[in-house]
């Protein structure tokens, strides 16, 4: 085997974008994967134990890029898995047509791959209104989960 085999096409260090916890574990205002998707934990139920012997989770959350309302019951010892989030602030440097934005951090990093965010509905006007065409300085939240980033707030620099 020569080097010339393998083609590496991106660096990774492996982490998962998921962690598994026991369903029990799982906090309110936590996040779980319901469906596929990243929530919000809102309640939690927890029904006694049966003839089966397993008490059962009721999470009742939201998904935390649309905002849709998620249920799922989940024995509390199993398993189940959490979304590794990470939130971070970033300066708004520019707005394109289509609402791609270009973002700067404190560090000076560059970031050019976000849009202006679908959910809620009126934010991606309030944002574009409020930056005004670079007049204004606009911080802004990057919210990131399982491959997917987006704007969830920002606020306005006096």
């Amino acid at each position: 085997m020569s080097d010339e085999d393998y083609a590496i096409e991106s660096t990774d260090a492996g982490a998962s974008a998921t962690i598994p916890m026991e369903a029990g574990q799982i906090k309110k205002g936590g996040f779980i994967m319901i469906k596929g998707k990243p929530c919000k934990v809102l309640s939690i139920s927890v029904s006694k134990t049966g003839k089966h012997g397993h008490a059962k989770c009721n999470f009742t959350a939201t998904d935390i890029f649309t905002g849709k309302k998620l249920e799922d019951m989940v024995p509390s010892s199993h398993g189940t898995t959490v979304p590794v989030v990470n939130r971070s602030d970033w300066e708004i440097i520019d707005i394109g047509e289509d609402g791609e934005l270009t973002l700067m951090d404190e560090a000076g990093n560059q970031k050019t791959d976000v849009n202006l965010p679908p959910f809620p509905e009126n934010m991606a006007q309030e944002i574009r209104d409020a930056w005004a065409d670079g007049e204004n300085q606009v911080s802004c939240t990057v919210q990131a989960a399982v491959g997917i980033e987006q704007v969830v707030a920002f606020k306005k620099e006096a």
